[in-house]
């Protein structure tokens, strides 16, 4: 522990002791923040820094590192967002990590030290692994761990670096841990989406063994401990291999439609459904259209399809009048090729051995949504349409040729073929609503390209080119 002539930086935000330690890093945390890749408030000024909670998960006085957990809001205009930080504290940085350097502190009580990014630190992350393998609060923190899980000690931590909204530390090729870097009150979708699954004995997707959040009235989910499906790859690299190779990848499509329904209809067994129809429907057509008039305010390139685009969603309109409905229920919300796994042997779980193992992560959401919109019950084609929308991506990096082309559409109906397959209904059965997620979807991809990878533009603009088109013979299905 710290000794005497060192004070402890833990305790109430509001304490002295506290309100110093942000006096002597904000100043560095103001350079460091808006550089990060997590940091959701790019290009727009950061007016001030609100400490929440300080924890010490090792002292950070004295010889050895310390490690330091912060939660930390962010004020930029109108907008307030919270932050989860781990900080290592160290008198002098070994120099693989002198990267990771944030400051040293003039003032207060980490004066003089090195105040670092701790993720990439293997001996501060493995105390993380520690906390979570014997549950308890300490300190504004709270770690939980499913009863009957094992969890040894002693896995060398090593970060993932392929990460953008959070940061993952995988424990000796057995676990991984996802830290969420900006924070919002209430039960983050990726570990209540993942239990819920578990709990109804779907495998599709790795079950939480351990989490800690910050425990408050509404708590904020920090960080989910799961199984590491070691050998596995990503769809979006196993469909770019199998373009580039010209080879047929319909299989994998139709494997991947089955494991989507599959998934759906445990969550919809688990967790609440209903049916979308009325006002609320017409409200999620105008919701769409509001984005499209945004979008095409910001992007040129896009109001020449803006009438083609409108049509889409105001055939759902039409639904809507007609009285018609669509089931909704929680989905994973973010679906694409990047989101799903597939592992070179067949799993221990029927459904995984059956189609050579695709299984489902990251059930956060899209990040840039608040919590609330993304724990909302939604049509399952809004899953879907993002994946549509990601068999276009892929065939777009091998050019725009008639072979890509044509790989696509032949992906994108196994998928729709294997989604019926696996339980559900054939999504060009609601050809309608499909449409205008679609159109949603490439609008939003759209906006994206434009503000972060300009030479992408075309790839989306593709899309809402025929998007923009009314379709032929739509069909329309009701519950």
């Amino acid at each position: 522990m710290p000794d005497s002539s060192s004070p402890r930086v833990t305790g109430p935000p509001g304490g002295p002791a506290a309100t110093e330690l942000l006096r002597s890093l904000a100043p560095m945390l103001t350079r460091w923040l808006p550089r990060q890749r997590w940091f959701a408030g790019k290009g727009r000024p950061l007016d001030g820094l609100t400490l929440s909670a300080a924890t010490e998960l090792l002292p950070c006085a004295g010889a050895g590192p310390g490690l330091l957990h912060l939660l930390l809001e962010a004020r930029q205009a109108e907008t307030v967002d919270c932050y989860q930080l781990l900080l290592g504290v160290r008198p002098v940085m070994p120099p693989p990590l002198a990267p990771t350097l944030i400051g040293r502190p003039a003032r207060g009580p980490l004066r003089g030290l090195a105040v670092y990014d701790a993720v990439p630190d293997e001996r501060l992350t493995g105390v993380l692994l520690e906390r979570l393998r014997t549950p308890g609060r300490l300190g504004a923190l709270r770690f939980t761990r499913e009863p009957g899980c094992a969890l040894p000690g002693g896995l060398r931590a090593r970060p993932l670096r392929a990460e953008q909204s959070n940061s993952s530390i995988v424990y000796g090729d057995t676990f991984i841990l996802k830290l969420f870097r900006r924070v919002s009150p209430g039960v983050n979708p990726d570990l209540e989406l993942p239990l819920a699954l578990a709990r109804t004995g779907c495998d599709r997707v790795p079950a939480p063994v351990a989490w800690f959040e910050a425990s408050a009235a509404d708590p904020l989910t920090l960080g989910v401990l799961q199984p590491y499906l070691t050998g596995s790859s990503d769809g979006w690299r196993l469909a770019l291999h199998a373009l580039h190779r010209r080879a047929d990848f319909t299989g994998a499509a139709h494997a991947l439609g089955r494991a989507t329904a599959e998934v759906h209809t445990a969550l919809a067994a688990a967790l609440p459904t209903s049916v979308l129809r009325g006002e609320p429907l017409a409200a999620l057509a105008e919701d769409m259209a509001g984005r499209l008039k945004l979008a095409c305010d910001a992007v040129p390139q896009l109001r020449p399809y803006r009438a083609g685009l409108r049509e889409a969603y105001a055939a759902v309109e039409e639904l809507a009048r007609a009285g018609e409905g669509h089931p909704v229920q929680r989905i994973h919300g973010d679906l694409h090729l990047g989101q799903v796994l597939r592992t070179a042997t067949a799993g221990r779980g029927r459904g995984r051995g059956r189609d050579g193992g695709w299984s489902l992560i990251d059930f956060e959401g899209e990040p840039a949504k608040r919590l609330d919109e993304r724990r909302r019950p939604q049509p399952v084609l809004q899953d879907v349409a993002g994946m549509l929308r990601s068999f276009d991506y892929a065939a777009c990096q091998d050019g725009a040729g008639d072979f890509a082309r044509s790989w696509a559409q032949a992906n994108r109906d196994a998928f729709c073929a294997g989604y019926a397959a696996g339980g559900g209904t054939d999504p060009r059965e609601h050809a309608t609503l499909l449409r205008a997620y679609e159109t949603d979807k490439a609008v939003y991809e759209v906006l994206y390209e434009a503000h972060h990878r300009p030479a992408w533009l075309p790839i989306p603009l593709a899309a809402i080119r025929r998007l923009a088109q009314a379709p032929q013979s739509p069909r329309r299905t009701a519950p």
